[in-house]
């Protein structure tokens, strides 16, 4: 089955409902009906929570669409009820819910009478809808069309939207959408402390076995995260300057050089690197000089799940930015910004070449802007498009036909640098292994050792790994030489 668009984004979103001429809030709008036809007219206001004191307006709302691109009412309901609930939602998450709503629609859609299925809760259970779509999601995973986590996430979006349907009496279903579990789930916090969650699980929910592969050379770090070689940083670095891409340039510098992630290297300001006397301090490994830059809520910089962190930036690269950010290339690029958004309280140091950010921060996607043009949040996709069209081609064609990278990978590069160059001064004896340890994590910015030692045990893991499989190919190829000798004696 071809998927549809499920989803269309609303630039600018405010709810409004009805009124009378008479109300001191009311807007007037008139519709023409063309001509010999009177004028349809009507009034509206926007709604407001005088307890909240706020409206419900929003960029980039996403409105759930039907297999025919037509507004699914019911579906969008949700998404804007959920909402609702929200004092500083984040609009991609509601966006990922209305796409796994609209795919859910989909499905419905291709049966007769969708309205009915999806309301049609039988005694026989597999007839109930939300199994059946369990099915056709489990379908769909052994097709290849759908990845499990994707179909995980679906069902889940999926319960979560019968649970609202019924708590708001859309739905009084004859048989239970679902059976349910109760359990306690027990887990440790990066303290070590024991801890219990109460979890309630359904039938209808889809398990993703873990399928980990002990040779693709990745560290789960927030992600698996493929740490580059020196030779395969210096490609990539090589090739974004050869293109003329400076901005793609210095944040893959300035990542390399930190290990922050896109959205805080995207997310930099420009009076963060315009200091007339910039104070610097030791570098945690003792090689130079570093910049010490606060990172997280209230600095203007976002961070992963809003962790507050100090970003060590070597003087070299900081003075490098700071040349960028009072450059002629710099101010024209924040021109074409004021021009097109009017002037920002907190510039951005990186923008496109349309002035537009590589990242919106979480600070300004919060706010509403009744004015705003555009149909998507701005997540580096202007640095990902670059690698995938320009960076990635160039080094397959002059270096390495394999070569392949995601701007992520870049921060395991980074801590696999560190780690290798701390590594060697224990080696020296000039620290112990345990500060080496310690240094690691706080240049990662990790929560527990356990991460900490992913860095540490990489090399040894891989080096033992590729020794034991090139050990046991010796094995194999002397039993295969044995055996086609066998063959050959039994041939004459």
């Amino acid at each position: 089955m071809n998927e549809l668009r499920r989803k269309v984004l609303l630039p600018v979103f405010q709810l409004s409902e009805l009124t009378t001429g008479d109300d001191p809030r009311a807007l007037k709008r008139v519709i023409k009906q063309g001509k010999g036809h009177p004028a349809l007219t009507y009034h509206y206001r926007f709604v407001w929570d005088d307890e909240a004191e706020r409206g419900f307006n929003h960029n980039l709302f996403p409105v759930v669409l039907d297999r025919n691109a037509v507004p699914w009412y019911l579906g969008t309901l949700y998404i804007l009820a959920q909402l609702e609930a929200e004092t500083n939602p984040v609009m991609t998450t509601y966006q990922s819910r209305a796409d796994d709503l609209g795919a859910y629609k989909e499905w419905l859609d291709t049966h007769d009478r969708p309205d009915d299925l999806m309301f049609q809760f039988p005694k026989i259970k597999l007839r109930r809808p939300t199994y059946r779509y369990r099915g056709h999601l489990q379908q769909r995973i052994q097709a290849g069309e759908v990845a499990p986590a994707t179909a995980k996430r679906r069902m889940g979006t999926v319960v979560a939207f019968y649970r609202w349907l019924i708590d708001n009496n859309y739905l009084q279903p004859e048989y239970p959408p679902w059976e349910e579990g109760h359990y306690q789930l027990a887990f440790k916090t990066t303290a070590g402390l024991a801890m219990f969650k109460k979890v309630v699980s359904t039938d209808v929910s889809i398990r993703t076995p873990k399928s980990d592969d002990p040779f693709a050379g990745t560290i789960q770090d927030g992600g698996k995260l493929l740490p580059l070689t020196g030779k395969e940083q210096n490609w990539i670095l090589e090739t974004t300057k050869a293109k003329g891409n400076t901005e793609c340039y210095l944040i893959q510098l300035f990542m390399l050089a930190t290990g922050a992630r896109i959205q805080t290297a995207g997310t930099l300001r420009l009076r963060h690197f315009t200091h007339p006397n910039p104070r610097y301090a030791k570098a945690l490994t003792g090689d130079g000089d570093v910049f010490k830059l606060k990172a997280g809520p209230g600095t203007g910089i976002d961070t992963k799940n809003d962790k507050n962190g100090v970003l060590q930036i070597p003087r070299p690269i900081y003075e490098l930015l700071r040349t960028y950010a009072l450059s002629e290339r710099s101010t024209v690029r924040r021109g074409r910004f004021v021009a097109k958004h009017g002037e920002h309280p907190d510039h951005y140091l990186f923008l496109t070449q349309q002035g537009n950010p590589y990242y919106t921060a979480k600070a300004d996607a919060m706010c509403f802007n009744p004015d705003l043009d555009r149909r998507h949040e701005k997540t580096g996709q202007p640095v990902r498009q670059f690698l995938k069209e320009h960076v990635i081609p160039y080094v397959r064609e002059h270096h390495d036909k394999h070569f392949h990278y995601r701007i992520h990978d870049l921060r395991a590069s980074f801590g696999m640098n560190m780690t290798e160059l701390l590594m060697e001064l224990v080696q020296k004896g000039t620290i112990t292994l345990s500060r080496a340890r310690m240094t690691v994590k706080e240049l990662l910015w990790h929560e527990s050792f356990a991460t900490t030692d992913l860095y540490l045990d990489y090399r040894s893991q891989m080096d033992a790994i590729y020794e034991a499989v090139n050990g046991y190919g010796k094995q194999l190829q002397e039993w295969v030489e044995q055996a086609m000798k066998g063959v050959e004696v039994a041939d004459e």
